[in-house]
């Protein structure tokens, strides 16, 4: 994710969109090098040094999100949010003034990066492209390298002009957790004051197999009712409209046992599930 974070950077700085305006970055390399010297690029260069990688306790989160995708439910756990903090310098060459080319790559870096607070989900690559929250990016962030003397001196150069860049990612540590999807909804009617209220509830389960793999095809039947569904993928069905009460739920599916189990509606997920036999 960490070379994804830094594709994205490149992406971001040779913007096609500014190289009329910036036409001195669009021209340049962008390499991810350390900058130690001697450090001699063959032409005119933008070295973004990833120099520090820890975790950002502000946008720290122990929320759990859950999405849903064809019939099953999938739980997101929190995720690592990872600041990744890069050093950039510019390495103009040939033509005159190079420290006067130097700054002006820097301004012209500066004016970029500093104009995404979010980095927008055009420039993301690989494992980055649909990352939920979006990627925070600060230029010049306040906190990065305070004791720039000390931080050339370890790398063995002499100081020289460079502005620092932050973005925060999500890296998952835990594995998301798939499972069905199981739904009970309840609605109530009450035609009249002196007419009791009736309820009616929708309910949905899975067929499974012996591995908990889900069934499709297979037909469902509230047998004391006489409702009927065909699970559709994932072995997911749905019945939108049944009484509260004790029902008897059958299964019946080409290359297994029929399953039939009683139920009581409303009631836990794990009630809705039938697990089929092979013949």
């Amino acid at each position: 994710m960490i070379r994804d974070l830094s594709e994205t950077l490149k992406a971001v700085l040779l913007d096609p969109a500014f190289a009329t305006v910036f036409p001195q970055l669009a021209a340049a390399d962008i390499v991810f090098d350390r900058p130690v010297e001697p450090f001699t690029p063959p032409k005119t260069t933008i070295d973004v040094f990833l120099y520090d990688l820890r975790e950002n306790l502000e946008l720290r989160s122990n929320e759990y999100t859950v999405d849903t995708a064809g019939g099953a439910a999938i739980t997101h756990p929190p995720a690592l949010r990872l600041a990744c903090s890069y050093l950039v310098t510019a390495w103009p060459v040939g033509g005159p003034e190079l420290a006067l080319q130097e700054h002006r790559l820097l301004t012209q870096v500066l004016r970029v990066l500093s104009r995404y607070p979010m980095i927008p989900a055009n420039f993301l690559k690989g494992s980055l492209v649909g990352q939920n929250p979006p990627l925070p990016m600060v230029a010049l962030h306040p906190d990065a390298l305070k004791n720039l003397a000390e931080f050339w001196s370890s790398l063995g150069s002499k100081m020289k002009a460079s502005l620092t860049v932050t973005v925060t990612i999500s890296v998952p540590v835990f594995a998301d957790v798939s499972d069905f999807l199981v739904t009970t909804h309840t609605t109530s009617y009450a035609p009249g004051d002196l007419v009791p209220p009736e309820q009616l509830l929708q309910i949905g389960g899975r067929v499974v197999d012996q591995t908990g793999t889900g069934v499709a095809g297979a037909l469902v039947d509230v047998l004391d009712v006489g409702l009927h569904q065909i699970t559709g993928e994932g072995g997911v069905f749905s019945f939108p409209t049944i009484s509260a009460g004790a029902h008897s739920l059958r299964a019946v599916a080409v290359g297994f046992q029929p399953q039939a189990q009683n139920v009581t509606v409303p009631g836990a997920p794990e009630d809705y599930v039938i697990r089929l036999t092979p013949l």
